[in-house]
């Protein structure tokens, strides 16, 4: 397995590892494409093997991407960055595409697991928070 491929696989046994999530593939048309579900059902994250020009990037290859979801905020950032491009498929507001060709360090593709994982879990109140009722 070559580098990029062995990142992908890394991605796949955090994910495992780390939340107990399995890479369920949902699509028969796409066997690459893989998501990531949070115990809620919520989407974290999707890996995908896409053309390089579905994001922008010159030739027809096929790449090895990760979507995860990503504050707003943070993607605004991230996008100057290295590695980092618009969600490809996804809503590209809340969600950032990954390159898993080593362009994006693993400590910062995992980084990127984790907020995706905070971010699709349970809303929690603070005991300062009020239901607000319409009645």
């Amino acid at each position: 397995m070559n580098k990029h491929g062995a990142l992908k696989e890394d991605v796949i046994s955090y994910v495992k590892e780390q939340y107990n999530t399995d890479a369920e593939y949902l699509w028969a048309k796409f066997p690459g494409y893989a998501i990531f579900r949070h115990p809620n059902g919520k989407w974290y994250g999707a890996i995908m093997n896409i053309e390089k020009n579905k994001i922008g990037l010159e030739g027809d290859e096929m790449i090895d991407v990760l979507a995860t979801k990503c504050d707003s905020i943070l993607r605004g950032g991230l996008l100057r960055e290295k590695g980092y491009y618009p969600a490809y498929h996804f809503n590209k507001e809340n969600w950032i595409t990954i390159l898993l060709d080593g362009s994006v360090d693993k400590e910062s593709v995992f980084m990127m697991l984790d907020m995706a994982y905070e971010m699709t879990g349970a809303k929690t109140r603070t005991a300062n928070s009020k239901i607000i009722k319409n009645d």
